[in-house]
């Protein structure tokens, strides 16, 4: 994943939004690739206050890999009332790290911080996973499910090209209470299976992309309480500002898109994703 995210940090960060009349969150960003930067850097601080100044005032930085969830942990401590940590193995680190349970322990002694508020991100990846190592993906998966039910945390999913063993092992292991879909990509009959559960839907920047009016069709069925927005920054910039750097400013844009399908006002639906991370993730403070 370095390589790839190295990449990313060539990229122009997409312009500054027009800010929201109510403060919301952004459920899943990685800081670190943002800025390349240290936890504590003024770097982040100018991150986190552009995204303030669009009116996303608080950001779940998400881990995907024993060293960069370190940095997770430290960024939530550091910048307390903005910032929540999730740790893990990503899915595509699991079938390569040398020592997969040194990295588990890891991970477990981080999952006790009180600033970690979920497991993540963890889950399947069959696009870049040849099947030779998807055994041992799918362990990780089990092993990550597991620790969120101990600690009573969120679950973070990521899902690519693997939705229907995802929902399998989440039904043989026992599925979190609170079971995040980071990025859904799912289409309507999944979203359907998905809200059945119970689970959490959380949409990007890929659901203002000409190519996924799936997206577009999936958003519209999903309760109020079951609904979060994220930006996975710097990944997946929406329209009209994709292929640039993306940052949780870019909430912003992506809350008035949701609005549109939903056929609710921008506040309205900000103040519905705000409260619901609060009661999936807790208190910032």
């Amino acid at each position: 994943m370095v390589d790839r995210h190295n990449r990313d940090l060539d990229r122009i960060p997409a312009p500054q939004p027009e800010p929201l009349a109510v403060a919301t969150v952004d459920s899943h960003a990685h800081l670190e690739i943002v800025t390349n930067a240290a936890p504590d850097s003024d770097e982040v601080r100018k991150v986190l206050d552009d995204a303030r100044d669009a009116g996303i005032d608080r950001v779940v930085q998400v881990g995907y890999s024993a060293e960069q969830s370190q940095w997770c942990v430290d960024a939530a401590q550091h910048w307390k009332g903005r910032v929540l940590a999730a740790v893990a193995l990503h899915p595509n680190e699991a079938p390569v790290v040398e020592d997969l349970e040194h990295d588990w322990s890891i991970i477990a002694k981080l999952a006790e911080h009180p600033r970690v508020r979920a497991i993540g991100e963890t889950g399947l990846d069959y696009f870049r996973t040849p099947p030779e190592l998807r055994k041992r993906q799918q362990e990780s998966f089990k092993w990550h499910i597991e620790l969120a039910n101990k600690h009573n945390k969120a679950l973070v999913i990521h899902d690519r090209d693997s939705h229907d063993d995802v929902l399998s092992v989440l039904l043989e292991v026992g599925a979190p209470e609170k079971t995040i879909f980071h990025c859904f990509s799912g289409d309507l009959e999944m979203a359907k299976v998905c809200v059945e559960r119970g689970y959490i839907l959380s949409f990007a920047g890929t659901l203002t992309f000409k190519n996924a009016p799936q997206l577009r069709e999936a958003v519209k069925i999903v309760p109020d309480d079951q609904l979060l927005v994220e930006t996975d920054s710097p990944f997946l910039a929406p329209t009209p500002h994709r292929g640039a750097l993306n940052t949780p400013a870019q909430i912003a844009n992506i809350v008035r898109a949701m609005a549109d399908e939903r056929n609710v006002s921008d506040s309205e639906l900000a103040t519905t994703l705000s409260n619901n991370a609060e009661r999936i993730f807790g208190s910032f403070a």
